[in-house]
């Protein structure tokens, strides 16, 4: 098992360690984009399906970016990784920060607030597949954070086991919706509520929740939003936008909540609810 060997085992080297340099040099324009997938594809054939260990925002990371594009990002161009939906994250980090990561695939999130929020944050990662699970426990345990928690389970309308599609060619692709690949496999896996994840954690407020599950957004939320009290509505709100899948109109449903939309970027949405007291 890969999980078992240290550190430093899988470190990029040689041609491939320089392709991936140059691949993360490359500026966040048209042109670049294109240069960086044209040494991301010529690193991936060298490196024939191993992992590699590499270092990128703050924290370590043990990334297999064969079939999921969140590890193909973190490994080739970091920086571009979600760029403002982080800038965004990181102005908001105050004391006892509190953040819900849901989807957690690998854990860039999650490991992208501890390294920034201190000893004194709280960081709960959500990741229904077991194999992508194992892979985020692995990434927490390389790094020296001792505030983030992660779960296997997934998040939905109501507790019990429920159908979790996956899409072999992005494993971050599962979601409790049936997905759009035709090879897509299934497994069964244990959920619960948003609201009861929450209230079981012990959290009295939540700063910033992401939810990244594949158009599931809206039935995780709809009930949350319904029945949350005020001081567990995240402040920030990352949302993929997923709005072509979802059945409920999720941007009027948090315009109601007091949300306003405040960042729309190519993957995602970003709300935000003033605090309590606080001018619209």
């Amino acid at each position: 098992m890969t999980e078992s060997a240290a550190f430093g085992t899988y470190a990029p080297r040689g041609i491939v360690r320089r392709l991936i340099g140059l691949a993360r040099a490359m500026p966040d324009s048209w042109l670049g984009r294109r240069c960086m997938l044209a040494l991301r594809r010529v690193a991936m054939r060298r490196m024939k399906g191993q992992p590699v260990d590499t270092e990128a925002l703050g924290f370590r990371m043990r990334v297999r970016p064969y079939a999921n594009i969140c590890e193909k990002r973190m490994l080739f161009a970091p920086t571009h990784f979600d760029a403002t939906e982080l800038a965004m994250l990181e102005a908001a980090i105050g004391p006892g920060f509190v953040f819900l990561d849901i989807g957690a695939n690998v854990g860039a999130y999650a490991l992208f607030v501890a390294s920034r929020a201190g000893p004194d944050c709280r960081v709960l990662a959500i990741e229904p597949q077991p194999d992508i699970f194992a892979r985020l426990s692995f990434n927490i345990r390389l790094n020296a954070f001792s505030t983030v928690k992660a779960l296997a389970c997934a998040v939905a309308d109501k507790p019990g086991p429920v159908t979790l599609f996956v899409d072999p060619r992005n494993a971050g692709e599962s979601s409790v919706k049936i997905v759009t690949s035709s090879a897509a496999g299934s497994l069964r896996v244990e959920a619960h509520t948003l609201l009861d994840l929450v209230e079981r954690e012990g959290f009295d407020h939540v700063d910033a929740a992401k939810l990244d599950v594949e158009g599931a957004e809206d039935l995780i939320l709809e009930p949350f939003l319904r029945d949350a009290p005020a001081a567990l509505l995240p402040r920030l709100l990352i949302v993929e936008d997923g709005e072509s899948r979802w059945q409920a109109d999720l941007p009027a449903l948090l315009a109601r909540t007091g949300y306003r939309i405040v960042a729309r970027t190519r993957l995602n949405l970003v709300f935000e609810r003033p605090a309590e007291g606080s001018r619209p």
